[in-house]
This record gives structure tokens, C-alpha cells and sequence, in this order.
């Protein structure tokens, strides 16, 4: 076995990424702090060809020095838009047609691995602030809340660790039909 060259990965250049077919997914990320969370959600964004991602409140956005840093590039093949308000971007994606799943431990919550995808069916996913979670105000005009069930000592995941888990189980089951 041996690892494969950037050659034989065969990877898209940036034009053709942006004219390819999307996974009909956008992330919208609520006042996140940390701006190397930012590169990672574009880079996850990136990696399962996602539609766009939506920067709200007080999250950095590009070019900022730690957003590129992880982002790798991922800012120039990724769409995205800065909404000041994250409540504004809600209603903007319901009106668009989709559904809005906030990723939080909440009451109510869906176990991720209970969440079936519905084919044709496009959806939002909110992760939120590192302290605060998902805002209270955007908690109030979601469809959904998925939580990732956690068995250690510790009450949450990193942003970019639960970004990249939650993407990737909707992805496969968008993509593969689960």
C-alpha cells in the first residue's frame, strides 16, 4: 500500500468546483469565535462539496490570517455570505425551501444516527458560538435540533470535530441514499 500523489487524487481545479453539482447542504455558523473554526467548517464545506456557507453575528470572515490558515484555499471554492443577523439568514433559508437543523444538546433533540435525510429535500445545519451554543433566538425558529450522542466526561465536541461528523453522516445518506 502507499499513499496516492495530489496527480492520481485527481481533485477538481476551483472553476470547475463552483459549476459542479452541490450536496444540498449550506452550513450557517451563529457568532462562532474562533476563526481557525471558520477555515475548518470551509474546509469540511469543501471537502463534501456543500452549497455555501453562511458567516453570522460576530464569526470572522475571510480573508482573515486564521480563517486561511485552516481553510487552505477552501475560500475561494466555497460560496459564502455574511449575514449580520443569524435569525435573518433562518428566514432567508426557509423561504429558499430549507430545513433548518440546529446541531445542539437541547430538549427535543434527534440522536444523530435516528435522522433520516428525505431525497430532494435541502438543509441548513447550525453550529454555534464555543461557550454558548446555538443562540436562544435561533433556537426558537429552527425545524429541527440534532444532538451527537457523547459518552465521555466532557459535554460537547469541538466545533469543527462536530461539523465534520454531522456533514458527513447527512452527506452520506444525501449522497449514497441510505
Amino acid at each position: 500500500m502507499r499513499k496516492l500523489s495530489l496527480k492520481e487524487l485527481k481533485r477538481v481545479d476551483v472553476a470547475t468546483f463552483k459549476e459542479q453539482e452541490k450536496t444540498p447542504l449550506v452550513i450557517v455558523l451563529d457568532n462562532v469565535r474562533s476563526a481557525l473554526n471558520v477555515g475548518s467548517a470551509f474546509r469540511t464545506a469543501d471537502a463534501f462539496a456543500l452549497e455555501r456557507v453562511y458567516l453570522c453575528g460576530i464569526t470572522a470572515k475571510p480573508p482573515h490570517r486564521e480563517i486561511l490558515k485552516t481553510a487552505i484555499g477552501a475560500t475561494d471554492s466555497m460560496d459564502w455570505v455574511y449575514v449580520e443577523e443569524t435569525t435573518s439568514a433562518i428566514e432567508d433559508l426557509k423561504a429558499k425551501g430549507f430545513q433548518i437543523l440546529a446541531v445542539e444538546q437541547a430538549t427535543d433533540s434527534i440522536p444523530l444516527q435516528e435522522f433520516k435525510v428525505e431525497g430532494g429535500q435541502k438543509y441548513a445545519l447550525v453550529f454555534g458560538n464555543e461557550v454558548k451554543g446555538v443562540g436562544e433566538e435561533v433556537m426558537e425558529i429552527i425545524d429541527t435540533c440534532l444532538e451527537v450522542p457523547q459518552f465521555g466526561t466532557k459535554h460537547s465536541l469541538n466545533i469543527s470535530v462536530c461539523l465534520g461528523v454531522v456533514v458527513w453522516d447527512l452527506f452520506k445518506q444525501a449522497r449514497y441514499q441510505l
